[in-house]
């Protein structure tokens, strides 16, 4: 049933009822029992009437070479679907490749949290069927463009869709960083660093350094300092269109991070600029998915009433 591979302006034609007819299954292929889960998903996935490939480095590394095996541009010119089987770090690394493309993608937990991956491996089958069939809810997710500049050359430039980090070194001293939102100076602050994230990355560092929880809907990014010198210094949330710049003013081995999968390290009067991206991740939920629903299990609320 599989496609050519080499024929890349070719879009399958979805069996009668189907919405997607080619799948492509991105693996956690470290984790324990990944080989498995991928094999079992695309057995349904076949069952379903569904072209099935494997991103490469899925297919490569679970030995599962009888599906075909796709780069990230290729699994953007013939699949319709991309389904993350693994935690929400796995999502994250294909989900800035693939949103350039505007290819949407379903998560299949097999992680800890499963903020964005939030079908459970368990009943994936169940979840799965409609959405395969069309029955679903697409949560559109704003990604950061964020770039690096020293000397007035941009020397590093990177995508994030949870945050962007700036970190002190492994030092036990702070950084000095001045802040500026659409060239207005905000504050030259003192602080072991300071995160930026979008609604999505709320629920991540910057919520474990007392950021607020922001609902996806919002278009707004939140910034928040890192145990800041001055207890004053608050998280505060900015609109998502708005550039923030963060300079380097003083502090030992200062580095910045994004999405805590790419880093680069920065030197004094470096300036770290986020912008809103012009691309969106497309992902897809069952009918039904509440935002509310995933917080209070994942962060374990009461859940009476």
């Amino acid at each position: 049933m599989s496609l050519p591979t080499d024929h890349p302006s070719t879009q399958a034609q979805a069996p009668a009822g189907l919405r997607f007819a080619h799948v492509a299954i991105i693996g956690k292929y470290q984790a324990p029992g990944a080989r498995d889960a991928v094999d079992e998903i695309a057995h349904f996935l076949h069952d379903q009437g569904c072209d099935v490939s494997l991103e490469k480095d899925t297919a490569l590394n679970t030995g599962l070479l009888q599906y075909p095996a796709l780069d990230v541009p290729a699994i953007a010119r013939t699949c319709q679907l991309a389904l993350v089987v693994g935690g929400d770090g796995t999502m994250l690394g294909i989900g800035r490749q693939l949103a350039r493309f505007g290819v949407p993608l379903v998560g299949v937990n097999q992680g800890r949290l499963g903020f964005i991956t939030d079908i459970p491996f368990e009943s994936f089958r169940d979840s799965l069927k409609p959405i395969l069939h069309g029955a679903y809810e697409e949560d559109p997710r704003a990604l950061m463009a964020a770039s690096v500049w020293r000397d007035g050359r941009c020397v590093f430039q990177a995508t994030a869709l949870n945050d962007v980090v700036v970190n002190r070194g492994g030092v036990a001293s702070m950084i000095e960083l001045r802040v500026e939102v659409d060239g207005h100076f905000v504050a030259n602050q003192r602080a072991d660093g300071l995160i930026i994230a979008t609604s999505t990355g709320s629920t991540a560092y910057a919520l474990s350094a007392g950021g607020p929880l922001l609902h996806p809907a919002i278009g707004g990014w939140v910034m928040v300092p890192i145990a800041p010198h001055t207890l004053s210094n608050r998280p505060i949330v900015l609109p998502s269109h708005s550039e923030i710049a963060v300079e380097i003013v003083s502090g030992k081995d200062a580095s910045a991070n994004f999405d805590m999968q790419s880093l680069t390290s920065l030197l004094h009067g470096d300036r770290i600029v986020v912008r809103r991206s012009e691309h969106t991740l497309r992902l897809l939920h069952p009918v039904g998915w509440s935002y509310f629903d995933t917080l209070r299990k994942k962060l374990h609320w009461n859940e009476g009433g």
